[in-house]
């Protein structure tokens, strides 16, 4: 098969950050897309690790899952599972978490539930910028609301990425079972219009089995 003898790691699903033991920050993601790249990729050899944020997904065959809840918790798991040929971050990681997470919970009378943040650790501009055993293919995912393209584009600079998809999750992508995607590559672009997250991965798989073809196996 097309990715015999690659070791893969893929992040998916939301991080939860606590505030105190019954309330979190999250956001709407549910894992659909990062589950489908991972089955895509396992159904072409590939050697698949899944750190996955709290979802309610069964594994795909053939993937070996690491539950996280938080983006530090992913980050470590992500870092755990290297050394790998293509890294994908597909999950869609809190920005910030509270400064203080309370043991018991808080009251609204006590406290007036103001909330501290502080910024949560950029799990892709980290390994994209590994000193050593940085995966040959760094890839990230840029969800967006607006200006799409642009801001893909810009990301993928910030970040350091070899590679980023970018999609439009103003209407129902982020939690649906349908997305419309473009891939933006440092050589040209390749827009996939709306289908199922399947049909996304594994267009997805294909590009990547394509540019590792031209690559040994590390």
């Amino acid at each position: 098969m097309r990715l015999d003898g690659r070791r893969i790691v893929v992040t998916a699903g939301p991080t939860l950050e606590p505030i105190d033991p019954v309330r979190f920050l999250s956001n709407r993601s549910s894992g659909n897309q990062g589950y489908a790249i991972a089955a895509a990729l396992a159904a072409r050899g590939a050697d698949v690790v899944l750190v996955s944020g709290p979802t309610a997904l069964a594994p795909p065959d053939g993937v070996a899952r690491v539950d996280v809840e938080t983006a530090c918790e992913m980050l470590a798991a992500v870092e755990t599972a290297l050394p790998a040929d293509v890294f994908i971050a597909v999950a869609a990681v809190a920005d910030w978490r509270p400064a203080q997470s309370g043991a018991q919970k808080l009251s609204k009378a006590e406290t007036g539930m103001t909330l501290q943040l502080v910024e949560n650790p950029d799990i892709l501009k980290t390994i994209a910028a590994r000193p050593a055993g940085r995966p040959a293919l760094v890839i990230g995912f840029a969800a967006e609301t607006h200006d799409v393209l642009e801001r893909a584009r810009a990301k993928r600079l910030r970040k350091g990425c070899d590679w980023i998809v970018a999609n439009d999750v103003s209407g129902d992508a982020m939690g649906g079972t349908h997305n419309a995607a473009t891939l933006i590559r440092p050589d040209g672009e390749n827009n996939w219009p709306r289908a199922d997250k399947a049909r996304i991965a594994d267009q997805l798989a294909e590009a990547i089995a394509d540019r590792l073809a031209k690559a040994p196996i590390t």
